[in-house]
């Protein structure tokens, strides 16, 4: 058993279902698009950190 009942074997079917549907270029941007936003928000409670002090 995986994740929740969902076995490795189920991830690995997923993830190449994923990547035939948008594509690894059309993937990469969603990751470079999403590391992007998380490290803004990191940036931002930062600075909502700061402000307090």
């Amino acid at each position: 058993m995986g994740f929740g009942g969902i076995s490795i074997g189920s991830l690995l079917l997923i993830f190449l279902i994923v990547v035939v549907l948008f594509g690894t270029r059309k993937l990469r941007n969603m990751g470079e698009d999403l590391g992007t936003a998380v490290r803004n928000f990191r940036k931002g409670l930062q600075g909502t950190e700061q402000d307090k002090l």
